[in-house]
């Protein structure tokens, strides 16, 4: 292969004195060139990208040119110059972390990947970082006191869950942390004061994975608040900005050692002096910048410079006014940077040809051809790609094709081998490749490359370079949502519960209560009038969440029939809509649809126009609707996933497969605005498809809409998107085969009967962002097709959330940054009442930018025209209360203001923060609290949780928490929203799962024992001790957690994770266990009550029966004398129990013997 080295040309680069220009350098052959320098380069090769994205892309790429190359990514502060905002702890890990390996001997070629932001920027002195990182191992002694103050000092958060790089917790003798640098976090386990077994733990779900035999110990942050940094921040924060300055909230807390978010902006008042980055990269290193980074460079400058303005201009003499020192104290000015890229030398590429002199080089790569007028016409970009294929082959170049995933590149192989190409060979890495490529034949690989290049003798071709923009995934460490999730489910004070006896009450927390001598857990409730119920923890099963509707809602009057009544009256309804559910099930399953199978040429170009990577769970609902649609019977499919996970995408492809077939297909949307979005996707998707796309809503204009009516009654127009006037009298159609309908749960109840006369021999798809509970849809199976879709899309950028005390010059910053990169934002507030005062902040702070204000006390068709108008561009923010429209998808729209965030329910913030972020670009939310930083704990917890949360899947698991914020998925049709407020949200999907089980079963089964909550009263202490799980709110999830566990086994491994995270049982908590399992035996056994004594015991049965008398009589004769079974049939046992251990072992001996009976 033709090797640059043969050029001669890596020798001029390395031993250049000043800057070169590298022309010729597309970006898909940069990463190429940068391990080749890598390798060739005496010291280390290091590449300055123009963002964040460049340095990404190129840290994965680089990757597949050369596996054995150790790479290195430096990233800069993902936060703006001078803000309120610190860094988040993962990205400062990872600049340590990259420090302290510059400090270490190379042992291989080494590729350092930075952006221009992080070396114009100033950090810690070598010396600093060496000094700083400890190695600890196990025997070694320290106390764990000093531990923990030393952590603080080095800027890891202290946290009750140890979830992200830079936490730890302390629960007695193990310490958890998560390490800069470390891809899993670490459980130092103590004995005394010496560390006696270092263990790697997983933090998505706790438990330890392996064993380390030493590490080392790096800073989390590069603010670091020790007791010299402490007194020198003290001293220059005076000597800077005055005597009175020492009133600042930031001088306080960084006096007392705490650390406040944005501290990080005074770091050079803190360190006794800084450096730049290139003072730690060492000599002979090869240098080379994007093309993009003068500019960028540029930008960032300017931008410091504007924000220290900015800073300036707002200071006031309040005690919490921001005091920005000069710019050069935390950056590199112009100047300086100006002379390091001629000093160091540092190399700009360029992508395009220049001819070669003194300063130039041309290394004659040019970029990979472009099939965008191919793509614009309408042509067949197939047949054109085999064509270029052919004329390269034929002009001596090799060709590889990269794709993004192996499922891509064996559909690419399959649409070329379709349009004739031959000598095709899979390529599983890149030396592989080329060695494909020269022997003539074509190489497929998989490469995550945006772009191609073209070279003399190769030319590299992309899955972007054919089919247009794609968004890719890059696989990121997952971040489980399900274990935060459990720990959150958890119950607040002053939350609503319904107890399944006794009605709704409020929840007051958890108390302690004694029974007999010993301490019991207990959660206190209250009821109307004041009364108090206490529910033991192992019974907290008989309670469940009421819902977040619960203004205006009355609590139950203790021992009161009111709520019985209500729940038998309930239980009725329910049982009426299980039956109808059954009855249209089989109405459906004896009837016949027309056949629809995808098109063999036509279906897979259609796919291929999609611009992302299905996910796994996309992938299954499409296959679903296609077997569905080729079964013969009409399909009935409901298709949940959050907005935006892709399930217009289903849609699309149904009404590709469905119209290619011949038939009609109708898509009907509740709002006009769904619509005119549902239509341009359309229209797009199908342009250059033989087919006849029409619409009809309130705002086509009239002769439109009328030869769309003719065309759907005549045949001629094959697909049409519209709101509910497509349900009007007037409109017939010719053939209608399948009919879409999106968000269902906001049509009314004559538009759903209309719907439901269509329903019976065309295929219906109904679409609904509504998630429904996993129980419900096991129950469902067979009645409704569900396909449920929870993994978010292609990882467009996690949206960048931070949280806040409002501050002006912030907003006014976000606001305007979005407007001057052509966005548009949103500002949300909790309640109408704000909003006089947030449009007061627009006029007087903002005045450049046009806003327009909706809420929900407006009129419907209002509403809808200011959203119509946003959407149309016309304004610049969209001031509303908790967004109107939930559907909508506007991917102008990237930055988004939550004002007053500690008022919102923690799905509903992450629903308004899905509403940002749908695009390519950074999205950002800011969650803002009130100035005085005045918030609940909860309010606080919610915060934080949300702004760790940065993956998207979250959305899936979190909706189905509060998944009542939007109503229950509309599985039954109107009423139903009447019926939850009547019994809370749990129990009224528990009841309806039991009603839909019992008709499949044809008729009412037996009353089930999964209700039965056994009660066991035994004189012994049964509880988490505080000082075991000091964190209340995660002591509450750890009981609910027992409460839903149905076999010994899950209790097993239940404790084998309690001990592993929280170290050696204590015996209330061994207690609890035993209780928990002789609970499960006794729910097998009909038991309802056990009471335990010092001589005995007394058991009564549920309903007073037992179902096998023969088999109790059997039992009490085995046990001789010491059984009784009494006439009111309750079973009493004499024994002598003489402490409270042998009264739980004897019980749980008596349960499983009465449960042996049942089999």
């Amino acid at each position: 292969m033709h090797r640059l080295s043969e050029m001669e040309t890596l020798p001029r680069i390395l031993a250049a004195k000043g800057p070169f220009v590298l022309a010729g350098v597309p970006a898909g052959f940069l990463p190429w060139l940068l391990t080749d320098l890598a390798r060739a380069a005496k010291g280390r090769a290091i590449y300055v990208a123009a963002d964040e994205a460049g340095m990404r892309s190129a840290a994965d790429t680089a990757h597949y040119f050369a596996p054995e190359i150790e790479l290195l990514s430096y990233p800069a502060w993902d936060c703006l110059p001078y803000d309120r905002a610190s860094p988040s702890l993962r990205v400062t890990s990872e600049r340590l972390a990259c420090l302290a390996a510059l400090q270490r001997p190379r042992t291989a070629p080494q590729l350092l990947i930075t952006t221009i932001n992080a070396v114009t920027q100033r950090t810690l002195t070598p010396f600093r970082i060496r000094q700083l990182s400890a190695h600890l191992k196990p025997g070694a002694r320290i106390d764990r006191d000093q531990l923990a103050t030393l952590l603080q000092a080095n800027g890891y958060v202290r946290s009750d869950t140890v979830a992200d790089a830079g936490e730890f917790a302390i629960r007695g003798s193990l310490v958890d942390l998560f390490p800069s640098g470390e891809t899993l976090a670490l459980r130092l386990d103590f004995f005394g004061d010496e560390i006696e077994s270092i263990r790697t733990f997983d933090p998505a779900d706790q438990r330890t994975v392996g064993r380390v035999e030493q590490f080392s110990l790096l800073p989390a942050s590069e603010s670091l608040l020790d007791e010299d940094g402490i007194k020198r921040f003290r001293s220059r924060y005076r000597e800077t900005f005055g005597a009175t300055a020492t009133g600042d909230p930031l001088y306080q807390a960084v006096s007392e050692g705490r650390r406040l978010a944005g501290m990080d902006h005074w770091l050079p008042l803190i360190e006794e002096r800084m450096t730049t980055f290139f003072d730690h990269v060492g000599p002979d290193c090869v240098i080379v910048r994007d093309s993009g980074v003068p500019a960028a460079a540029q930008a960032r400058f300017e931008a410091i410079n504007d924000y220290h303005a900015n800073r300036v201009r707002a200071q006031s003499s309040d005690p919490g006014s921001y005091r920005p020192l000069a710019p050069d104290a935390l950056y590199l000015s112009d100047s300086e940077w100006e002379a390091a890229v001629k000093e160091l030398p540092v190399h700009l590429t360029s992508p395009f040809s220049e001819p070669a002199s003194e300063s130039v080089i041309d290394l004659g790569v040019s970029a990979a051809r472009d099939f965008a007028a191919e793509r614009t016409q309408g042509a067949n970009i197939y047949e054109a790609a085999v064509a270029h294929i052919g004329k390269q082959r034929r002009e001596g170049r090799g060709v590889i094709l990269a794709s993004y995933t192996g499922g891509s590149r064996e559909r690419l192989k399959g649409l070329l081998a379709d349009h004739g190409l031959t000598g095709v060979e899979q390529a599983e890495n890149w030396q592989r490749a080329q060695a494909i490529a020269a022997g003539g034949q074509t190489a497929l690989a998989v490469l995550p490359q945006d772009h191609g290049f073209t070279t003399a003798d190769l030319a590299v071709l992309t899955e972007q370079d054919l089919l247009g923009d794609r968004l890719v995934r890059r696989a990121k460490r997952r971040k489980s949502a399900d274990a935060f999730l459990n720990e959150l489910a958890t119950l607040t004070p002053g939350d609503l519960v319904v107890h399944t006896e006794h009605g709704i009450g409020r929840y007051d927390g958890l108390t302690s209560i004694p029974v007999g001598n010993a301490p019991h857990d207990c959660v206190a409730l209250t009821y109307s009038g004041g009364d108090k119920l206490y529910v033991p923890v192992e019974n907290i099963d008989v309670l469940s969440r009421y819902g977040n509707e619960s203004e205006g809602v009355a609590l139950d009057k203790l021992g009161g029939i009111g709520w019985q009544t209500r729940k038998a009256r309930m239980k009725d309804r329910i049982r009426e809509i299980a039956g109808e559910l059954m009855a249209t099930a089989a109405a459906r399953a004896l009837r016949s649809a027309d056949l629809a199978a995808p098109d063999t040429s036509a279906y897979p170009a259609f796919v291929d126009r999609f611009p992302y990577n299905e996910t796994d769970d996309q992938d299954r609902a499409i296959n679903d609707v296609i077997e569905d649609l080729s079964a013969g019977k009409p399909m009935d499919r409901l298709v949940c996933g959050d907005v935006g996970f892709g399930k217009t995408e289903v849609a699309l492809r149904a009404a590709c497969i469905a119209a290619m077939a011949g038939m009609q297909v109708a898509l009907v949307c509740p709002t006009t605005l769904l619509a005119r979005q549902h239509f341009s996707n359309f229209v797009e998707r199908f342009h250059g498809f033989p087919i006849k796309i029409g619409r009809l809503s309130r705002l086509v204009p009239a002769a439109e809409a009328k030869a769309c009516r003719e065309g759907l009654a005549d045949g001629t127009v094959d697909i049409v998107i519209g709101t509910h006037a497509l349900l009007a009298k007037g409109v017939g159609f010719k053939r209608l085969g399948l009919v879409i309908v999106d968000e269902e749960q906001r049509f009314g109840v004559v538009h759903k009967e209309r719907l439901k006369t269509l329903k019976t021999d065309v295929h219906m798809l109904t679409l609904t962002a509504t998630p429904i509970p996993r129980t419900l849809q096991m129950a469902m199976s067979g009645l409704r097709e569900l396909s449920v879709i929870q993994t978010p899309p292609v990882d467009r950028l996690a949206v960048r959330t931070y949280v806040m005390p409002w501050d002006p010059v912030v907003l006014r910053e976000a606001l305007l940054r979005e407007h001057y990169r052509g966005g548009q934002s949103f500002f949300v507030t909790p309640r109408v009442a704000d909003l006089p005062d947030i449009e007061e902040f627009f006029r007087e702070h903002v005045p450049e930018l046009t806003y327009v204000v909706a809420h929900g006390q407006m009129a419907a068709g209002d509403v809808e025209d200011r959203m119509s108008a946003f959407y149309d561009r016309k304004y610049d923010v969209l001031i509303s209360t908790t967004i109107v429209e939930s559907g909508l998808d506007i991917p102008s729209a990237n930055t988004m203001i939550i004002h007053r965030a500690d008022r919102f329910g923690l799905a509903q913030l992450y629903q308004l923060r899905g509403r940002v972020g749908r695009a390519k670009i950074r999205a950002y939310a800011y969650l803002t609290t009130p100035p005085e930083r005045i918030m609940t704990e909860t309010a606080e917890k919610r915060l934080k949780v949300l702004s760790d949360l940065d993956n998207l899947g979250a959305g899936f698991q979190l909706a189905s928490h509060d998944l009542d914020i939007r109503g229950a998925g509309n599985l039954l049709g109107d009423e139903q929203s009447g019926h939850i407020r009547e019994v809370g949200f749990e129990l009224y999907q528990s009841m309806l799962e039991e009603a839909i089980l019992e008709a499949k079963a044809g008729g009412i089964a037996e009353a089930r024992t999964r209700d039965l909550s056994p009660q066991i009263t035994v004189d012994a202490p049964i509880l988490i001790p505080e000082d075991y799980v000091p964190d209340l709110d995660l002591r509450m999830s750890l009981y609910r957690r027992i409460n839903d566990m149905e076999s010994a086994q899950e209790l097993e491994s239940f404790a084998a994770e309690l001990i592993d995270r929280f170290g050696k049982l204590p015996e209330p908590t061994e207690n609890l266990l035993t209780v928990m399992n002789i609970k499960l035996n006794a729910r097998k056994a009909h038991v309802a009550k056990i009471d335990a004594g010092p001589r005995g015991a007394l058991v009564s049965f549920w309903n007073d029966s037992f179902p096998d008398i023969a088999g109790l009589l059997a039992y009490v004769e085995r046990l001789g004398g010491t059984a009784k079974l009494r006439p009111d049939s309750r079973l009493s046992i004499s024994r002598a129990w003489s402490d409270p251990r042998a009264r739980l072992n004897g019980i749980l001996q008596l349960s499983r013997g009465l449960a042996r009976i049942m089999g």
